[in-house]
């Protein structure tokens, strides 16, 4: 029996009335939805790159005769010797605008048609990332019009993340929940080295274009979104995974059994009547999503988390042009490149912290590992980075795993884990206001991370490193009551000693 459609889902995409052949196996639809969110989410991705890579032609540059003195050389209103405040100031626009719109669009995307909100989305953040290049052509030196461009484009990149991990979420259960989103997160990481290699690709052509593509990139994306994306496995009359439900039409109840559940513990298993469970499908509130259990600790945890990541995501290409490796100086393009390793390094970092929490079943544990170990790392790369560009490069591929490992393990599988938990019931619509919170929190410290660089830099690169590893630090503590309490729960269930074992 085909399970009704409930709110999130907004019917089958067009590709599936004119092609009805797509309709197969409950795999190959999961896998399908799984590359669809891949490619938007990365083109997302793709389109915030551009800032970040044309910086070092926006900005001041550095008289690289052994003066940092500026020089006026840039695109005004950032070429001044104010023009990496001005710079910090722009990523501060976006990002707000951004964390500010993660709750109201978590909000709503548990209330309407998530395909469509994501379409939405995408148009408006591919058309106002092309908007922005025009600037080039256009010969704007409005410091107003950038910005203004910067925040209402920030809005509509910030529909994109709970959509994304919500219909994820009702197509993927709870079993290697950590592995599988952590090789699906590697959209960020492959959105920005598809933005940064394709951004850099074109700046000697002029910086207009280095939006202008990657503008045009989510734009088809979203076209691809809206043809083929199906929000939940019931819009195909699947059961969502990690349920088994049984109708009786003559007692008009459902048995719903978890996955995992042995056949001895059917005997637990709930009578729900259809009203309650229609119920349980109800939106989640704000203030209640805040107070389920892990939300706060999680949300600050991954405040400090983006603060670090995005501002090696806005202002490493700039931190590689301006810093000697080996006595020489790289180009703007070379530079932008040469930043991807970071992001490489990430791809591998969200991919095994996802494993291992999997494996160990810990999740705060394992980001406060991988938290822990990037502050040596980080004072290595600051202290070690410019030696060679061997050196410069494996520390940086180490510096993007372990920074960007516990940033995408609970982007993904924590918000997902606690968006599903059992104090709501199983409560589907709860995932993507949990994630909007636990993002959009996360967001606050994104804006504030490339902001505080832009002045910091001003007194040079050792406060901003100093910056970074105080962040990484609270991060981690922040966690640190959660982990206890995971290692505590492992050692009372012998699971540390065999996760140890041969």
């Amino acid at each position: 029996m085909q399970s009704k459609i409930v709110g999130g889902g907004g019917g089958l995409p067009p590709a599936y009335s004119l092609f009805p052949s797509l309709n197969k196996t409950f795999t190959f639809h999961q896998i399908l939805v799984l590359i669809i969110t891949f490619v938007a989410y990365a083109s997302f991705h793709a389109s915030r790159k551009p800032p970040s890579i044309v910086k070092s032609v926006l900005g001041p540059s550095v008289n690289q005769s052994n003066s940092s003195s500026p020089i006026d050389d840039g695109w005004a209103p950032f070429n001044g010797t104010e023009g990496t405040q001005r710079l910090g100031e722009l990523d501060l626009a976006f990002l707000s605008s951004y964390a500010l719109g993660m709750y109201f669009a978590g909000h709503l995307g548990d209330r309407i048609d998530l395909r469509l909100f994501l379409v939405f989305g995408m148009m408006g953040s591919g058309i106002l990332t092309v908007v922005f290049g025009l600037g080039y052509w256009m010969n704007v030196h409005l410091l107003g019009f950038y910005m203004t461009v910067q925040i209402v484009c920030g809005l509509f990149q910030s529909i994109g993340w709970p959509c994304v991990v919500s219909v994820v979420g009702n197509w993927c259960g709870k079993e290697k929940r950590g592995l599988i989103m952590g090789v699906w997160n590697s959209h960020t990481s492959v959105g920005n080295i598809v933005g940064s290699v394709v951004a850099s690709s074109v700046l000697d052509s002029g910086w207009g274009w280095s939006f202008a593509l990657p503008g045009g990139l989510v734009i088809v994306s979203g076209l691809v979104v809206f043809m083929c994306l199906v929000v939940s496995p019931r819009d195909l009359g699947f059961e969502e995974p990690g349920k088994e439900i049984e109708m009786s039409l003559a007692d008009e109840t459902v048995v719903v059994a978890e996955e995992g559940k042995e056949d001895d513990d059917v005997g637990l298993l709930e009578n729900v009547d259809l009203a309650d469970d229609d119920d349980s499908l109800s939106a989640i509130g704000f203030l209640e999503a805040w107070r389920l259990p892990g939300v706060a600790p999680f949300a600050f945890c991954l405040f400090f988390s983006k603060l670090v990541a995005y501002t090696f995501l806005y202002w490493l290409p700039y931190y590689l042009r301006h810093q000697a490796v080996a006595g020489v100086y790289i180009s703007h393009k070379t530079a932008g490149i040469l930043s991807t390793v970071f992001d490489i390094g990430g791809v591998f970092g969200g991919i095994s912290a996802g494993f291992i929490s999997d494996k160990i079943k810990a999740r705060a544990l394992t980001s406060v590992a991988f938290l822990s170990l990037s502050i040596p790392v980080l004072i290595m790369y600051r202290i070690y980075g410019s030696v060679s560009m061997f050196i410069n490069i494996g520390l940086m591929f180490i510096s993007g795993l372990l920074v960007n490992g516990p940033y995408a393990l609970i982007t993904t599988a924590v918000a997902a884990d606690l968006g599903t938990q059992d104090s709501i019931k199983g409560n589907g619509r709860a995932l993507a206001t949990v994630t909007a919170i636990i993002d959009g929190t996360g967001s606050v410290g994104a804006a504030l991370g490339p902001l505080l660089a832009g002045y910091i830099s001003s007194r040079g690169w050792n406060s901003v490193f100093f910056m970074l590893i105080v962040s990484i630090f609270f991060a981690g503590l922040f966690l640190v009551r959660l982990a206890k309490a995971e290692i505590k729960e492992m050692s009372s269930s012998g699971e540390l000693i065999a996760s140890s074992g041969p």
